[in-house]
């Protein structure tokens, strides 16, 4: 009976109530930009075959997502201190979901890849909100606790996504085949759209002045697009003058990018954190690392679907493996390691993917596509555990030498890194598959397994440039 708590529990009992409920709503948030980034790993082949779109569309279906996700992110968290974090969150929900429901009706590849590029964008937007308004509302302890949860829940969602659309596709829920892994948005995004509204807390205290760099996140956005759309016409349809031309512009693009960052007052990155060793140290590692893992995920589950024959849903399956290695890493990264570690952590994950690598290397070698869909599974597991290692360390060391009034745009543009790389990695590792497959898909697989080996070898050595230690107190 309330007459008998203390005065003020009753108050403080629905203060917590609604920050776990901002903490779900966040998760959700959080989860639906995993699955959706994950998810076409295994309905690519699908939805290429039932739009007759080619190896082009397996290409820019996850590229494409995660382009317009790095290039805005770091622009989504400036505009939400400007507007306000509710205002952005309830937008890019909102635009997620509608950009969801698009994708899932489009009649052909075209409105299909202009909404995979919405779904992005909004995300990037959405997104950056979530750990921006728990900070702002939470207690101390109540964001230890809610950071705790993230690892759980995203790890979940990373295996959840690409597991579930191949039990979708394989389902073929109301005839509807591949189309209900983007539908299934309108309701997730439409029930989170509705508790946003009404629990978010509004946010006064915006600071209207501050600036986001739009000259220089249009010049980021139109580089990365011509280098992308060069390497992706080139290797599909021969590299005629326009993906050329493509990819010289991308790089004349980035050059003009990189002279914004140095010369421009307020800076997408502060230029301080260009001239840290141990940052652009980590960013290197971390753009090699990120796309090599992401690219080599992705022709897996091209090689199984394609080369295996294996269903959706089995080859979702035959990937839990590589997915289990990935979260008991994360687990056991940020269960201590990386503190007690540091970079020898990043050596030792790079380290192991060179090992399960060339075990699954010696495996197709050897067997060719008359290997069993379980056969890969402990290779798959280790590499799995060295990705997964590799992809928290990477992050947190790299934070090591930053100061505190460095740490948020450190933290920002390692993100937009990340996703960046992902969208690079997706497009090159499987453009060298189709390359390759002109002489059998188990000869693809060697060579994009020889490539993903070099890359991490080369990585090497720049991981002693990366700080030693990570942060003692860990920036979110």
């Amino acid at each position: 009976m309330t007459t008998l708590t203390e005065p003020g529990t009753v108050t403080t009992r629905r203060s917590n109530r609604l920050m776990w409920a901002i903490l779900g709503l966040v998760l959700l948030a959080e989860a639906l930009d995993v699955i959706d980034a994950t998810v076409t790993n295994i309905a690519a082949p699908t939805i290429a075959r039932e739009l007759h779109g080619g190896e082009g569309l397996i290409k820019w279906l996850g590229t494409s997502y995660m382009l317009a996700m790095g290039v805005l992110l770091l622009v989504g968290g400036r505009l939400g201190d400007k507007f306000g974090q509710r205002r952005l969150f309830l937008i890019g929900m909102s635009g997620f979901t509608l950009a969801s429901a698009v994708a899932g009706f489009s009649p052909n590849p075209g409105l299909l890849i202009a909404a995979r590029v919405a779904q992005g964008a909004f995300g990037a937007l959405l997104i950056p909100q979530g750990m921006a308004i728990m900070t702002k509302a939470f207690s101390r302890d109540m964001l230890a606790k809610a950071f705790g949860l993230f690892g759980p829940i995203l790890g979940l969602s990373s295996v959840g996504g690409p597991v579930l659309a191949g039990f979708i596709i394989s389902a073929d829920l109301f005839g509807l085949s591949w189309r209900p892994i983007f539908l299934a948005n309108i309701i997730l995004g439409g029930v989170g759209l509705v508790i946003a509204a009404k629990i978010l807390p509004r946010d006064d205290d915006s600071d209207r002045s501050t600036v986001v760099d739009g000259w220089g996140s249009g010049l980021l956005a139109v580089a990365m697009l011509g280098l992308l759309y060069g390497l992706i016409e080139g290797s599909t349809n021969g590299w005629s003058a326009v993906p050329v031309a493509s990819i010289t512009a991308g790089g004349l693009f980035f050059a003009a990018f990189a002279y914004r960052q140095r010369t421009a007052t307020h800076p997408l990155i502060t230029p301080s954190l260009l001239q840290n060793r141990g940052f652009t140290s980590g960013m290197l590692v971390g753009l090699s690392v990120f796309a090599a893992g992401t690219g080599l995920i992705f022709v897996l589950s091209l090689f199984l679907q394609e080369g295996l024959h294996a269903s959706p849903r089995d080859t979702s399956l035959g990937l839990v493996p590589l997915t289990l290695g990935l979260i008991v890493a994360g687990f056991a990264a940020m269960g201590g390691l990386v503190a007690k570690l540091g970079r020898t952590l990043v050596f030792l994950g790079l380290a192991i993917v060179l090992a399960g690598c060339g075990w699954l290397l010696a495996l197709v070698d050897h067997s060719g596509t008359n290997v069993s869909l379980w056969a890969p599974a402990p290779a798959l597991f280790v590499i799995g555990i060295g990705i997964g290692l590799c992809f928290v360390t990477i992050p947190t060391v790299a934070l090591g030498d930053a100061s505190p009034e460095e740490a948020g745009s450190a933290s920002g543009s390692l993100s937009s890194i990340q996703q960046l790389a992902s969208a690079i990695g997706s497009a090159a590792v499987t453009s060298i598959f189709f390359q390759a497959a002109t002489s059998g898909l188990d000869h693809a697989m060697k060579v994009s397994l020889i490539v993903v080996l070099a890359v991490t070898a080369l990585s090497l050595p720049v991981v002693a440039l990366m700080p030693r230690t990570a942060p003692s107190e860990p920036h979110q």
